[in-house]
């Protein structure tokens, strides 16, 4: 019966695009999706789809001890259960036959800008170019695989620099979604920019899907039009404070973080967390983004008498406040986001590198043929490596290019075929999970600088413990563990 459904919506498809399905076309679409695209079939404008709407236990893998209100259970809690889209948009015609190309959006910080909005002189440049690399080789690949396989007509990438501009990140998205006509959007890394891009992409009903910024909130504003394939700085949190103290033990925590928006709303789980655990965060201390000179940041928190400290901020920040902590005899262990995870930082802070560690959204050092073939793919391309930014562009926006492929010329549709995805995406930087909330659920790791290169460790390599269960939900769990506190 599945496999006669199967068929069903395979011709359905035919017939929405015009032409016989091609047999490339067909390998796109596993039965869960077939199932999807079945009872998207036919919905008219006053039409809800029956879809069965994701619903979670628990948010963002958060621990038990660590879940706001402490025994206290809410009346309502977020971010559980999907928000469903219920506009009339899936039912919209495909466009003119004469269509040239399949449009898709990209807005990123590709040149340099000064705002208030970004802390003064952007800084973001480098990520962003690498972001667009990433992007650009998915779309090339698809185009040498047939382009848009209904039509035998190329994708076609429009690329807009996100300039930090208090609004200009709105206006783009406007001009994307009306002038341009494309079909989704990837974008963009700047947290305060992001949240201006997607509201805008929620009244144009536009899909923006993210890999660049790891801001917790971005996912919690509960856009349905809105999804994130990059761990974010909540779940990396959670594995930096589970090492920190319920591993090391450690009870006197410092924090030196950037004034912008990444460095504040990074380390919130972080301050949440330790506080939450017993331990709450000694003295947080704020610099302004390339200040060059944190003496006197350093001196009061050299004064709390830290057992460690944890930065939030850019690479080169990062780096030169490593050096000045040595040089005054601050020999506490550090700890940093994600964004210290560069050559530059290695630089920059030759020696005292030795034994950071830091919390990263995926393992670049595992086996993986997908991950090896881009890797080459993207030096034979580029002339250079593909970090992070770059290997999580190129997987969201092969998302983007599959959803279009399966779901047609409608922005509807491509929404839906995301939003009820049952698979993990195969991901060159992981398998890519979604939560309820549209957010990436994939593994992340703690990265830790050992003999002039990162290593990347899991939870389990690290005999990381998972955060506390209370007794007496164990035994309706089944959850035995020595490592757990009682």
């Amino acid at each position: 019966m599945k496999r006669f459904l199967f068929l069903l919506v395979l011709a359905a498809a035919s017939r929405a695009g015009g032409d016989e399905i091609p047999a490339e076309l067909k390998a796109l679409i596993d039965p869960d999706t077939a199932e999807v695209l079945r009872r998207l079939d036919g919905i008219s404008p006053y039409e809800v789809p029956d879809l069965k709407l994701r619903q979670d236990t628990n948010y963002a893998n958060t621990a038990a001890d660590v879940e706001p209100f402490g025994k206290v259970k809410p009346y309502k809690e977020h971010f559980l259960l999907q928000m469903e889209y219920t506009g009339p948009g899936r039912a919209a015609p495909e466009p003119p036959m004469d269509l040239k190309s399949v449009k898709i959006g990209f807005i990123g910080p590709l040149m340099s800008t000064v705002s208030v909005a970004t802390g003064g002189r952007s800084h973001e440049e480098a990520l962003g170019i690498k972001m667009l690399q990433g992007a650009r080789l998915a779309i090339e690949e698809a185009n040498a695989r047939g382009g848009y396989l209904r039509r035998k007509i190329p994708f076609e990438l429009l690329v807009t620099n996100d300039n930090g501009l208090w609004g200009s990140s709105g206006n783009e998205i406007v001009k994307m979604a009306y002038k341009d006509n494309v079909w989704a959007i990837l974008g963009t890394i700047d947290s305060a920019n992001s949240h201006i891009a997607i509201r805008v992409a929620l009244k144009a009903e536009l899909v923006m899907m993210n890999t660049g910024d790891t801001d917790p909130t971005f996912i919690e504003t509960n856009i349905p039009w809105v999804m994130r394939a990059i761990g974010d700085d909540r779940q990396q949190s959670y594995l930096l404070m589970d090492y920190l103290v319920r591993k090391m033990n450690y009870k006197r925590i410092g924090i030196i973080r950037a004034s912008n928006r990444y460095g504040r709303f990074g380390v919130r789980e972080v301050k949440d967390s330790a506080r939450r655990l017993g331990f709450p965060i000694v003295i947080e201390m704020a610099y302004r983004v390339g200040a060059g000179d944190y003496s006197l940041q350093l001196e009061r928190m050299s004064a709390a008498k830290l057992d460690a400290v944890i930065h939030w901020g850019d690479a080169e920040d990062s780096a030169v406040i490593l050096n000045q902590m040595r040089r005054m005899g601050m020999n506490q262990p550090y700890f940093a986001s994600d964004r210290t995870v560069s050559p530059e930082f290695e630089k920059t802070a030759g020696a005292a590198a030795e034994g950071v560690m830091c919390g990263y959204p995926w393992n670049p050092d595992r086996r993986d043929a997908r991950l090896e073939a881009f890797r080459a793919a993207f030096r034979k391309r580029f002339g250079s490596e593909a970090e992070t930014y770059a290997s999580h562009g190129y997987d969201g926006m092969n998302l983007l290019i599959w959803a279009v492929q399966v779901a047609g010329l409608n922005r509807a549709r491509i929404r839906d075929i995301l939003a009820y995805r049952s698979k993990p995406w195969p991901g060159v930087t992981g398998d890519i999970p979604f939560s309820a909330a549209l957010d990436d659920l994939g593994e992340v790791f703690l990265a830790r600088y050992e003999k002039g290169r990162w290593k990347y460790y899991s939870r389990e390599e690290l005999d990381i413990p998972r955060g506390y269960i209370p007794k007496r939900d164990r035994v309706s769990r089944g959850v035995v563990s020595a490592a757990l506190p009682q």
